[in-house]
């Protein structure tokens, strides 16, 4: 109930400060569970997607310190968000478990494959934390490309602009449902978080970088440098911020 308070309130001055133009929206299900897998560039992408998805909840994993003081905590449960620990261990299994439970109770989860904030605007190598819970849980992905938050509130400043073009691209959704039962397979969640990843890439406009994103930015490794090892941690990919 609060979500939707909580949204009638923040939609009349966002709408009014900033000119957000949605595409694809017909791509995100009116019923049933589903993942929307976004890049991430701001710290409010957490809420433009959400506002311009229509007659439905779209829940985040969001990290415990947002929740640890009363001043942060009512906000993100009235945003509809979970909290969750970063660390990694059986913390992520936790993470995991978590929003397995939201997809099974048949909504929209959302989720940055990336795992955290593009630290330069380029789009970062996703973590396969995305494909275990698509063919874990056996529901669609819907690939989403955000351009301009990152103008609107840069990854280290404190406050928004108040004003400027935000753009909300959601893809054709991703069926993986050939893979059923290979949720534990490391090549089969490698092929898939790459297959979402590309289609966010064309969603997004943005120069994709085959390396994890770090805190700072960084320059792309030459081929024969970059790591071959996997990671499905899931302690920063499906938080919010």
């Amino acid at each position: 109930m609060m979500y939707w308070v909580l949204k009638g309130i923040l939609k009349p001055p966002l709408l009014a400060a900033y000119r957000i133009k949605s595409e694809g929206l017909e791509n995100v299900p009116r019923r049933g569970a589903a993942i929307i897998a976004a890049n991430h560039l701001s710290f409010l992408d957490s809420f433009f997607i959400p506002l311009v998805v229509k007659r439905r909840k779209v829940t985040y994993l969001a990290k415990a310190d947002y929740f640890k003081t009363w001043k942060t905590s009512w906000f993100f449960k009235a945003a509809g968000q979970i909290s969750c620990e970063r660390e990694g261990g059986s913390k992520s299994e936790q993470s995991l478990n978590i929003a397995l439970d939201v997809l099974k109770s048949g909504n929209l989860l959302g989720i940055y494959p990336e795992g955290t904030r593009s630290p330069d605007g380029r789009l970062y190598r996703g973590r396969t934390g995305v494909a275990r819970l698509a063919l874990a849980a056996g529901v669609p992905v819907i690939p989403t490309g955000l351009v301009g938050t990152d103008k609107i509130q840069p990854k280290d400043a404190k406050f928004p602009k108040l004003s400027g073009e935000i753009k909300v691209r959601f893809g054709k959704p991703l069926d993986f449902t050939r893979y059923q039962g290979r949720e534990h397979d490391r090549f089969v969640l490698r092929s898939v978080t790459d297959e979402i990843l590309y289609e966010i890439m064309q969603l997004s406009g943005q120069v994709y970088v085959d390396e994890y994103a770090s805190k700072k930015p960084t320059q792309p490794l030459p081929e024969s440098h970059r790591p071959l090892v996997d990671d499905i941690d899931l302690s920063e990919e499906v938080l919010a911020g």
